[in-house]
């Protein structure tokens, strides 16, 4: 099991669940972030830190959400397991799902 960034992190990027995040495995891509399921240690330190309630335990994603758990695996398939988002930085991509949402207006 896992912590799943959803819908509401596309396009806002806020970071305060990467500042908490004791084992550095929140990775940014171009719209979203994602939290690395092999890398996560279920601690839950960033789901009440993010301000737009987007950091949901994986059991816990709402059933019209559960299509991020698919796209946040597509975002670490070509990636692997690089153990660790800081030295990797931003990546300039996403998981198709993020990729095909519409801009914000």
């Amino acid at each position: 099991m896992t912590y799943v960034i959803a819908r509401a992190c596309v396009d806002v990027l806020d970071k305060a669940c990467v500042d908490e995040c004791p084992v550095d495995c929140i990775y940014e891509g171009a719209r979203s972030l994602y939290i690395h399921p092999d890398e996560c240690v279920d601690c839950g330190a960033c789901e009440p830190v993010c301000p737009v309630e987007a950091v949901f335990y994986e059991d816990d994603l709402p059933d019209d959400q559960r299509e991020h758990l698919a796209a946040n695996r597509d975002f670490f398939a070509e990636l692997g397991s690089p153990g660790g988002a800081a030295a990797v930085g931003r990546v300039g991509a996403d998981a198709s799902l993020v990729a095909a949402l519409p801009p914000p207006e």
